[in-house]
């Protein structure tokens, strides 16, 4: 028997969601969609003068999924730059996928391993990702 879909540690991630307000101020501001589930973030970034995330804002409009997937971008972006950003994002799609039997390299994601066997949900986990590293792209663009 599979795990639920929504569970206690998926659902207070989706809550804390909330604990990473939009910041209107930060360099950095993108709105991205996910097109299948219509899930929406509204991503801030800040970074410092090497590129790598100082703080993270947002506002999000997804699932409970999404919403925690967000939180643990939230979380653990600091400290990281658009190269590592990617490379978790690659990670967490290739396990979302079914090519890796292993949970990406990033903190939390193994709590989202019930959502692996529903594929419409993965574009609103994969969101905030997809967020972060277009607003870091505009970044290296812009530098």
């Amino acid at each position: 028997m599979s795990a639920p879909l929504y569970n206690r540690d998926i659902l207070s991630l989706a809550v804390a969601a909330a604990e990473h307000l939009s910041n209107p101020d930060a360099r950095y501001r993108v709105s991205a969609r996910a097109p299948l589930c219509g899930s929406a973030i509204l991503l801030d970034l800040d970074t410092d003068p090497a590129g790598r995330v100082t703080t993270v804002g947002m506002h999000v409009e997804a699932c409970a999924l999404g919403q925690a997937a967000a939180t643990l971008l939230a979380r653990h972006a600091p400290g990281r730059d658009l190269t590592e950003l990617r490379s978790a994002r690659d990670a967490i799609a290739a396990w979302f996928g079914g090519s890796d039997s292993a949970p990406p390299d990033w903190p939390g994601f193994e709590l989202l391993a019930p959502a692996r066997d529903y594929p419409a949900r993965h574009g609103a986990i994969l969101l905030p990702f997809d967020a972060a590293i277009q607003a870091l792209e505009e970044q290296a663009v812009g530098a």
